[in-house]
């Protein structure tokens, strides 16, 4: 009788230890979700929608830079933008990494 009480005990401990595991993992991996429905999955959005601007620019447009310059566009290649600043239209050759923001407003096409 002493040994059946002692593995019913032992048994009740290993399915409480089973289960109190499975709740640890259940809660870490919940973490791991609210993570990236938090931070990582708005961060590639953005990352996307500013991947997306940088490579409609136009000849044209007005640009504000990662350093705070502000230029209208005067040509475009693959991987360099020329920009052109002040009122002594003074031109500089930035990456297209580089362009923070498109300050010209276009008509989206359908």
């Amino acid at each position: 009788m002493v040994t059946t009480l002692l593995e019913t005990t032992a048994d009740a401990a290993s399915t409480s230890g089973w289960l109190v595991m499975l709740v640890q993992l259940l809660s870490i991996l919940l973490i791991v979700v609210v993570m990236y429905f938090l931070l990582i999955r708005p961060q590639r959005k953005r990352d996307k929608e500013t991947q997306k601007m940088r490579n409609s620019l136009q000849v044209g447009d007005e640009v504000t830079t990662s350093g705070g310059i502000i230029g209208r566009v005067v040509s475009l290649r693959e991987d360099t933008v020329v920009i052109e600043t002040g009122s002594d239209r003074s031109k500089i050759r930035v990456k297209r990494w580089a362009i923070q923001s498109n300050e010209t407003l276009h008509d989206e096409e359908a």
